[in-house]
């Protein structure tokens, strides 16, 4: 027992070092983290260096990284959103899933001399895209929210609830006597159906429940621990009923999307997220059968080309009868021209259902690394015919409304008095507060606020740090220097207000980045002496000048204060203007 611990923390740390360096090699040179990935794998499976066994089980184990990614992308659509983008879902993706699958399909039937339900076995999953490759790219790039990344999305998120009725049709086709017991197509898209109401029900009962109970303890390792369960359970609730564990989680992320504590819950998974699919690419490079490419080279790297050529044409097309421009249509159909991740788990359903050999999965199971593979070339080499004249990104598109123009960190009667002015200017806000009862209480009033710690970087980004152009501390805790200074190092375009409590805050911060460091009861104090000053008959003029001459008094001893640091500073100051006003007086 000792002995196998020592090596799977063996093979862990070989993964995790070669994953390291391939992946910073392969950022400078531009090609992204998956091919660094892919190939940290290939060189330490059997092909080569044979350093790391297993292969198939670490990528059991590593497919909890799609698992997660489809739980965070269901956490970034509410169900109002995913019911707005029904028509990109089941329009264009199935036409997609359809047309490429069938497609793919003639060329296989072409090209070998497979039978008709082999073909079928092997076509229709190269037909899907990979999730897991195309949606982190989408997310680093920013363009999730873009009319682009939705139809993309769409199309993702058919392919993975294709999964059931290709496995359906799989099994339909299958000479192994021994599946012919499995449920019927019909009986389990019922069981699909069922499992589906099922998890959402248990989200409203249950799990939404369970997280406004652990906020209002304010245990973070609990709010990890609940969002790990949340993940695991769903996911293995629908696997244990031969479903789409991914869709699962899926379905999870999209239950808690709507509910405060959607940003604590994205800024947690997210670790978890990128190391495991990371791993899990690892664990596809590890199984590439670099045998099966060396006996048909030519066929591997031609079909291949061939795939990707064919898919880019279908969904080019579809991208121009959904009315995107010729550029936008070609970058959509070059970034999902790739075969997926789902067709490893298509292929060995098919071998169990006895329509293909291993030795035809694993050379198809090449292709599809090695289109994968080729997904980062293709996007670079044609960057610059996708790039649309007279520099209008598509990135810049998208539905305002789902970003955040301001962050609001603090939703007590300072922040609530900030976020109702900044709406009311016609800005959208996000707000962020870690008091669960405070929460509670805005949400009776029809106000939506997230549950988490606003102070840190990576619940500020999950949040839309990155598109915002203000990020406002509105808590009663006056952050440090070393806060506004990380703040501002990692949102740079955001510019940075601060709700201080007196005087020293105002000094403390006034030489960091942020834009403005407000007293609290400042304003306030001075609208009261214009309101006493009003009452016992002084004139608009008189109330005007008091006022000028305070703010001026005031600004001369701050700007000295801030100078020196010292409150202590103005003392001289301070004496002399209390005795000028007394000599007016």
């Amino acid at each position: 027992m000792e002995q196998h611990g020592g090596l799977m923390l063996r093979d862990a740390l070989l993964m995790l070092g070669f994953a390291l360096v391939a992946v910073l090699a392969f950022r400078r040179a531009g090609l992204g983290a998956t091919l660094g990935y892919l190939v940290a794998g290939a060189l330490l499976g059997p092909q080569v260096f044979g350093l790391v066994g297993n292969a198939e089980e670490m990528a059991t184990v590593a497919e909890l990284g799609i698992v997660m990614l489809l739980f965070v992308v269901g956490l970034e659509l509410s169900p109002a959103r995913l019911w707005r983008m029904k028509h990109l879902i089941f329009g264009l993706g199935l036409t997609q899933v359809v047309a490429c699958g069938l497609a793919v399909t003639a060329t296989v039937l072409a090209l070998t001399g497979y039978t008709t339900a082999a073909a079928l076995a092997i076509g229709l999953p190269l037909g899907l895209s990979s999730t897991a490759q195309v949606l982190p790219m989408l997310q680093s790039a920013g363009r999730m929210r873009t009319p682009f990344g939705e139809k993309a999305f769409g199309i993702l998120l058919f392919q993975d609830l294709s999964i059931i009725p290709l496995i359906t049709i799989v099994a339909a086709m299958s000479r192994n006597p021994a599946t012919e017991t499995g449920p019927s197509g019909w009986m389990l898209a019922l069981i699909t159906v069922g499992a589906i109401a099922g998890l959402i029900l248990a989200g409203r009962l249950i799990i939404r429940p369970l997280f406004r109970l652990i906020g209002k303890l304010g245990e973070r390792e609990l709010f990890v621990v609940a969002a790990l369960f949340t993940v695991l359970a769903s996911a293995y609730v629908m696997q244990a009923l031969g479903l789409s564990a991914a869709l699962g989680a899926f379905i999870a992320g999209v239950m808690l999307a709507d509910t405060p504590f959607r940003h604590e819950l994205e800024a947690d998974i997210e670790p978890f997220r990128s190391i495991l699919l990371g791993l899990f690419f690892v664990a596809v490079g590890m199984m590439l059968d670099l045998g099966a490419v060396a006996e048909q080279p030519l066929f591997v790297v031609g079909f291949a080309a061939l795939l990707i050529i064919v898919k880019t044409a279908i969904i080019t097309c579809l991208g121009l009868l959904a009315k995107m421009t010729w550029r936008a249509a070609l970058a959509l159909g070059l970034l999902l021209s790739q075969g997926g991740e789902f067709a490893f788990v298509l292929y060995t359903t098919a071998q169990n259902a006895m329509l293909i050999e291993q030795e035809t999965a694993s050379v198809f199971g090449a292709i599809v690394t090695l289109s994968m593979a080729a997904t980062p070339f293709l996007m670079m080499a044609t960057a610059r015919i996708r790039k649309e004249p007279g520099g209008e990104e598509e990135t810049r598109e998208g539905p305002q409304a789902d970003g955040a123009g301001a962050l609001i960190v603090g939703y007590g009667r300072f922040g609530q008095s900030v976020s109702n002015t900044l709406r009311a200017g016609g800005l959208s806000v996000t707000v962020i507060d870690k008091n669960a009862e405070q929460i509670d209480i805005a949400e009776e009033f029809g106000s939506k606020v997230y549950y988490g710690d606003g102070t840190r970087m990576d619940l500020l980004r999950q949040a839309g740090g990155a598109e915002a152009q203000l990020i406002m501390f509105c808590m009663d805790e006056v952050p440090d220097a070393e806060l506004i200074e990380a703040v501002h190092e990692t949102f740079p375009d955001a510019l940075i207000y601060v709700r201080g409590f007196d005087r020293r805050s105002v000094i403390a911060l006034a030489e960091t980045s942020a834009e403005y460091v407000v007293r609290e009861v400042h304003e306030s104090a001075i609208y009261m002496a214009r309101i006493a000053l009003e009452k016992i008959g002084l004139s608009e003029e008189e109330m005007d000048r008091a006022e000028a001459t305070y703010r001026k008094n005031d600004q001369q001893r701050m700007e000295v204060q801030i100078e020196s640091g010292d409150i202590y500073a103005a003392q001289e100051m301070t004496r002399k203007q209390q005795s000028e006003l007394r000599g007016e007086n």
